[in-house]
């Protein structure tokens, strides 16, 4: 007696040609091949350095680092620990990476905009800029800022100075720190309630438009709010602040905040790098915005600069947005560039003094890697959330 089989088979046909299925089990095959790969990797790593009697784990964060850092944000002594050397190179590569992502989009913005300039030398120089520095590798130019500009300043006695408060020499840029007293804290509140009242000011001005078509002077009101709580707070406080001024004693200043030249040098640098980049791609999304655009808005009367900041930027925000995310991340990987000028970033002082030190080579580069992993995708998402609001909604 025979048996048919075709409707089993037939059915197993119809579960592979499922593209849900099917999908189901290609990701299963690929997640046990990479457990697999990564699974061989690892051991064989823990077998070799066994083998070479290298010790692995990450018991070396406790012990003292037994050096100096540059700069660091937080008190350190030499006696403390890696993780504090760790803490370290990430708030200074947060810190550069700040002071990169602000001057570069502000660099990009103004030349980029520049380039549709009617005057002839301003569309010039903007063009120049563009195409001399995005041409230029960013580590040429860390090293000609830093090398051939700061480093050829005067020294302490002779400093360049903007009155008592700011100096300007080889050591670098000395300027006023402001010192808070125990009544600061009224201040610090009024500033979180000006914010906050700012964010429900935005969003009735916007409601309000939407319902009236009448702009509400958001930026202005913005600013006064800002500005006006935090100084009616400082009056009502007291002044609970004070400045500690530098002071030149001995061979050094005393006193006041001290922005190295390493910092500098990298900070300049990399804002000018990125914002060439910065500056194409604003180009390229006003130039995506169609030119009725343009020629509507004259019609009813609007000066070209209502027009670039009400009608023509906002659109081209959804050309712009994926390409400063691109930007963005860049600069924070390029910040690993510092290690030829001796900035103390995250691979400068850990995967560089540190590990030179410790020799514990994977735990370090790994720990390293998930920083500078984990920045990235923090930038994404911000980046990513941002373009949802001006990207263009469909029905």
């Amino acid at each position: 007696m025979k048996t048919d089989t075709r409707p089993s088979s037939a059915g197993a046909k119809a579960f592979y040609n499922n593209p849900k299925y099917r999908g189901w089990i290609y990701q299963s095959l690929l997640l046990i091949f990479l457990i697999a790969f990564f699974y061989s990797i690892i051991s064989n790593t823990l077998s070799n350095m066994a083998a070479q009697g290298i010790k692995s784990g990450f018991g070396f964060m406790t012990t003292s680092a037994g050096f100096d850092v540059l700069m660091s944000l937080i008190p350190f002594e030499t006696t403390d620990s890696y993780t504090k050397v760790f803490i370290i190179g990430i708030l200074n590569t947060i810190l550069v990476s700040i002071i990169g992502v602000i001057c570069s989009t502000m660099l990009g913005f103004i030349f980029g905009i520049a380039y549709f300039s009617r005057n002839w030398l301003i569309k010039k120089i903007s063009i120049i800029y563009v195409e001399t520095f995005r041409n230029i590798p960013v580590i040429l130019q860390v090293l000609f800022w830093y090398t051939a500009v700061l480093t050829t300043l005067p020294s302490t006695r002779d400093s360049l100075s903007i009155g008592e408060a700011f100096f300007l020499n080889i050591r670098g840029l000395y300027i006023p720190r402001l010192i808070d007293e125990p009544k600061s804290f009224v201040v610090y509140i009024a500033i979180v309630i000006a914010i906050v009242a700012i964010f429900f000011l935005r969003r009735w001005a916007r409601k309000r438009q939407d319902l009236t078509g009448e702009q509400f002077p958001l930026i202005w009101s913005s600013l006064g709010i800002l500005l006006g709580l935090p100084l009616l707070a400082l009056f009502i406080a007291g002044v609970p602040f004070h400045f500690e001024y530098p002071e030149l004693k001995g061979f050094n200043f005393q006193g006041g905040i001290n922005v190295i030249p390493e910092l500098m040098a990298l900070a300049i640098a990399m804002s000018i790098y990125t914002g060439a980049f910065i500056a194409e791609a604003v180009r390229a999304g006003i130039q995506s915005v169609p030119h009725g655009q343009t020629e509507a808005a004259r019609s009813i009367g609007l000066k070209e600069r209502k027009i670039m900041s009400l009608i023509i930027v906002p659109q081209a925000m959804r050309v712009i947005t994926p390409m400063l995310n691109s930007e963005y991340q860049s600069l924070v990987k390029n910040t690993t560039i510092a290690t030829a000028i001796g900035y103390p970033e995250l691979f400068t002082v850990f995967a560089g003094s540190a590990l030179n030190q410790v020799g514990q080579a994977i735990e370090m580069m790994f720990m390293s890697l998930a920083i500078y992993f984990a920045l990235n995708m923090m930038i994404s998402f911000i980046m990513n959330q941002f373009n949802k609001r001006v990207a263009i909604t469909t029905r």
